[in-house]
This record gives C-alpha cells, sequence and structure tokens, in this order.
C-alpha cells in the first residue's frame, strides 16, 4: 500500500507538470499561402493589356469587353480605305467570324505602324511644369500593345484629373519612368510612329525617333485647313473627319492613340506621299 502511495504521488506530480505546460497542441495541417492577385498599373483596355515587366503580344485572346468603342470597332473591322459611314455612332459588338470569335492572332502583332500618346500632370508652383503620368501605345488595328501609369520625376502638385484622367491612387503602382522610356523605346524600333503633335511626347520621354519614320497628324496640310494652317486639335480632326467625339471630359492616352490612328489610316497614301517630300 505504501509502494502505491508512493506511485500515485510520483505520478500526481508528473501530471501537475504536465497542466502548468498546457495542454498538447496537435499539428496544424499546412495550408498553402493564399495568393495574392498582382497589383499592375496597367489598364486592360482593348484586346491586349501589358504588365510593366515587359512588352509583348499575345496569340491567345485574353478577356476583352463585350463591346468595341466606335474607333476600335472601325480600327479592328475596316481595311483601307476607310468607309466614316460604315464607323458606328456607339459602342457595338464586334462581329464574329466563321470560328465564332472576334479575335484575329495576326491584328495583334506589333507591326510596321503604331502610335503614341500621352497624359501629364503638374509639378512645381500652380502645377505648371508637366510630367509623364501615364502613356499608351496601339498598333495599326488598335490594339494596345503598352498602356501604363507611370510615376512622375517629382511631386505632383497638380493632377490635371479634369483633362489628363490620373488620380493620385492610380500612381501609387505606376512604374518608374525609366523603365516605361525603355518599353517605349524597344517598341519604337524600327516602326513608323503615327502621332499628334508627337514630338511633345517623345520630347517628355526623353527619346528620339528618325524624322523619316514619323507621321504626325498635326502637320498634314488637309487637316491643318480647318485650322487656318495652325495645328489642329485632335478634338476638332476626330468630329471633323470621323464623326467621333473623342475628349468628352477627361481624356483618354488609348482613347486618343486610336483616333490618331484612324486619321492617319484614312489618309494613309496622302501623309505617306507628303513625308517623303
Amino acid at each position: 500500500m505504501a509502494k502505491l502511495s508512493s506511485n500515485w504521488k510520483k505520478l500526481s506530480t508528473k501530471l501537475q507538470k504536465d497542466t502548468k505546460k498546457g495542454p498538447v497542441q496537435k499539428p496544424k495541417p499546412k495550408s498553402k499561402p493564399k495568393k495574392q492577385p498582382s497589383k499592375l498599373a496597367v489598364h486592360h483596355i482593348g484586346y491586349l493589356a501589358v504588365a510593366p515587366t515587359t512588352p509583348t503580344t499575345t496569340t491567345t485572346p485574353p478577356p476583352k469587353p463585350s463591346l468595341a468603342t466606335p474607333l476600335e470597332y472601325a480600327l479592328w473591322t475596316q481595311s483601307e480605305p476607310i468607309d466614316i459611314l460604315a464607323i458606328p455612332k456607339s459602342a457595338k459588338p464586334l462581329p464574329q467570324s466563321t470560328t465564332g470569335t472576334s479575335y484575329d492572332s495576326r491584328k495583334s502583332d506589333a507591326g510596321r505602324y503604331i502610335a503614341l500618346d500621352c497624359e501629364f500632370v503638374g509639378l512645381g508652383p500652380d502645377g505648371a511644369e508637366s510630367a509623364l503620368a501615364r502613356i499608351s501605345i496601339v498598333n495599326y488595328f488598335g490594339v494596345v500593345l503598352f498602356d501604363s501609369y507611370v510615376r512622375p520625376q517629382g511631386k505632383v502638385t497638380d493632377f490635371r484629373t479634369w483633362v489628363s484622367g490620373v488620380e493620385s491612387f492610380h500612381l501609387r503602382d505606376a512604374i518608374e519612368f525609366r523603365r516605361a522610356q525603355e518599353i517605349t523605346g524597344e517598341l519604337l524600333k524600327g516602326k513608323v510612329l503615327v502621332g499628334h503633335a508627337i514630338k511633345n511626347d517623345l520630347d517628355m520621354l526623353y527619346l528620339g525617333h528618325p524624322k523619316s519614320m514619323i507621321r504626325d497628324t498635326s502637320k498634314f496640310k488637309k487637316f491643318r485647313a480647318i485650322a487656318g494652317g495652325k495645328a489642329p486639335g485632335l478634338k476638332k480632326l476626330a468630329k471633323e473627319f470621323l464623326d467621333v467625339d473623342i475628349q468628352v471630359g477627361q481624356h483618354s492616352s488609348v482613347e486618343d492613340a486610336r483616333a490618331t490612328m484612324l486619321l492617319f489610316r484614312l489618309f494613309r497614301k496622302e501623309i505617306e506621299s507628303a513625308s517623303k517630300k
């Protein structure tokens, strides 16, 4: 009996020690960490949207809007000569091909012609100094090759949202200026660059391009004629020659790039001929 009492005391002491240590925890099954969605400073506009890492094209169509804007529709569906009357007055679905899709992978390539447009914010006193905040590049068919917000090189004092469409939250995950410059430079190589007053955009990007490879719609005589020989605004040209309203409220560099490309395609042969003189 004395031996049993002694053993019980030992067991009791051990149980008390184990209790102080707390209950035994069962190992939790390992679970895979949830994958956080990556933040991309790009707009998923049009057929392609390129992440800030590298410009590319794809043969596999990503999800795209069910409706195409008038500019998007005309660029995608029309060949030259452009039929102004066939440009829709509002957004509409793209026509389906015999394969049951409106997507043509051949049109997603960068091709020979690309159009570029930028949006700017203001730096310094009263936001008087312009700085790049968004850049968009589309191809001959209006496909977005590159579209990204860009972190301005300085403190923004005026976002110019009413015209630029840029707000502070857009720039939180924006790519660095140098990266935007590198991507644009790569896309420009060997391409005919279409733009409206394109020198301003190139100057802000600190990039050059051979004069023989630039097609500036602001310098085309037929376009300047409606502005008394001066450089016409892109909004006015789009309405006058395409009967399309753009820049209604805040601007979109994708929309402006597409408008410029369609204007160029409308008079491509004449503009090309004038560029050789």
